[in-house]
């Protein structure tokens, strides 16, 4: 029997364009009921979590500055292990694979559906405790 997995409750959101982050809020709260932070870069979510510890963190791949891969390794090379799922128009299977072997524990492709993005985030959430 497996153990119930711990209840997502908080998101931090990273990604460049204002009108994606403020998109995403708006699903993951509204049709999630998940709290939500927002940053805009890979550097401002780096400094965001030395006070604030998400559940969880859905960050764009292509930033300016520290992208999400880099924003990951930073992370990770911090010793922090906060589960990160990726937002990108990169599909294909070699990119996909590529940014799992970085660590991150799922990827969700760009454009997304905003009234099915909160359940494939719990989804993820809750296949990675398993």
């Amino acid at each position: 029997m497996t153990a119930l997995a711990p209840i997502l409750t908080r998101i931090l959101v990273v990604d460049d364009e204002p009108d994606i982050r403020n998109l995403l809020r708006l699903c993951l709260t509204e049709v999630g009921k998940y709290g939500v932070d927002l940053c805009a870069s890979g550097q401002e979510a780096l400094l965001h979590l030395q006070d604030h510890h998400p559940d969880l963190i859905l960050m764009d791949v292509m930033m300016p500055g520290l992208d999400g891969p880099g924003a990951l390794e930073a992370l990770r090379g911090q010793g922090c292990g906060i589960p990160v799922v990726f937002l990108t128009a990169k599909v294909q299977a070699t990119e996909v694979a590529a940014l799992k072997a970085l660590g991150a524990l799922g990827v969700i492709t760009k454009p997304f559906d905003p009234m099915t993005l909160a359940a494939e985030v719990q989804a993820l959430w809750e296949a990675r405790h398993e």
